[in-house]
């Protein structure tokens, strides 16, 4: 049987929402005659990405809990309750043959509901640190698919599958192609290019740090293709202005960036950090502080003492930063070594074999 019914959840940011498209596709590959359903929350980015990608979303009127009484703290119950109700009504009307996850607060209610249902469910975890839906789902669902090491002291043991984390198939095929994503960008070839990623929403900390240091870019001749975020757009737009400057609220040819950046600076969110594993370039990693148990850092860590990438703290930015970045750019050497030493880390085959544990899971309906 090929015409499966295929339900997923994930979104908030695009850690979330990329992997779930990312198997999305790959199922779409293998079974192309499914029916997919993307659900998500209904004022989140999903909501524009998931149609971008070709795929039909509804949306769940749900939010996390915030660290503070607010009114959205609240509301929360009645959220939860009414997407709960939400959620089975849609499973009731798509009817899926297997519901999977991959986190964001509207992955609770849909895989909650399945499992309730006894529909075959799987989540992806991308974190060194699971957010609390996965961990509350871990008890309900069949299977669960991770990236590193040591999740049993969140996850029943059992249930866990190592697969790495889901990138975009456009990633696997970025070699050799930097003179045309250069000429794609309008970009000089006789300057490095230094690509600026802040996360699907942006980074303050990092915005901050590129607007402070474009005459230093300037001086060791780099242009930059700075993805500040949609909610930082507005206020450094004026920087198109600037000779070597390209300024993004979002990039929708992340391959095509990719292929023309001879350095990288990135938060290290899990999913950006199994992308750029597979990319292959010069990274220099600086962490968000402010997410739980500092995972970002443990992420970025476990390149970092590969020799694979550099990082560079926030509170070390002022110190360290020209510093550490005037010494990669002049050293081709290094930048080699690191490229070399990343692309060994890669896990490629992740998004194919958590579509086997899907796959699986189809067949024993």
């Amino acid at each position: 049987m090929s015409e499966y019914r295929i339900i997923l959840s994930g979104g908030g940011t695009g850690g979330h929402i990329f992997p779930a498209i990312a198997i999305a596709n790959e199922l779409k590959s293998r079974f192309p005659d499914a029916q997919f359903l993307f659900v998500g929350a209904s004022d989140k980015m999903e909501m524009e990405k998931v149609p971008e990608a070709g795929y039909k979303i509804e949306g769940l009127w749900i939010s996390g809990i915030q660290r503070k009484l607010t009114l959205k703290n609240l509301i929360f119950p009645l959220k939860l309750i009414l997407s709960l109700l939400r959620a089975r009504k849609i499973i009731n009307d798509f009817k899926p043959d297997v519901a999977i996850g991959t986190g964001g607060f509207a992955s609770g209610p849909l895989l909650q509901v399945a499992a309730t249902k006894r529909i075959p469910t799987l989540i992806q975890e991308q974190n060194s640190y699971p957010g609390i839906t996965n961990k509350l789902l871990s008890k309900k669902v069949d299977k669960i698919c991770v990236a590193y090491d040591g999740l049993e002291r969140f996850f029943p043991k059992k249930k866990i599958i190592k697969t790495g984390n889901p990138i975009r198939l456009d990633l696997l095929d970025i070699e050799d192609k930097s003179i045309m994503a250069k000429d794609a960008f309008k970009l000089k070839h006789g300057k490095h290019t230094l690509l600026v990623l802040g996360g699907s929403l942006g980074a303050r900390r990092i915005n901050q740090l590129i607007e402070k240091e474009l005459e230093f870019f300037q001086t060791q001749n780099v242009q930059v293709i700075w993805q500040c975020g949609k909610l930082y757009y507005n206020e450094y737009k004026h920087y198109n202005n600037f000779d070597s400057v390209q300024v993004h609220a979002f990039l929708n040819n992340m391959h095509l960036a990719y292929a023309a950046a001879d350095v990288i600076i990135s938060r290290a969110g899990a999913s950006s950090v199994s992308e750029l594993c597979i990319v292959g370039k010069p990274v220099i990693f600086i962490p968000s502080p402010n997410v739980a148990e500092d995972h970002q850092t443990k992420n970025a860590m476990a390149i970092v003492d590969k020799e694979a990438a550099i990082l560079i703290k926030e509170s070390d930015l002022e110190v360290d930063f020209e510093n550490k970045f005037s010494q990669l750019i002049a050293s081709t050497e290094r930048q080699e070594q690191l490229s070399a030493s990343i692309k060994t880390l890669a896990l490629v085959n992740a998004t194919k074999d958590i579509v086997n544990e899907v796959e699986k899971l189809l067949k024993s309906k």
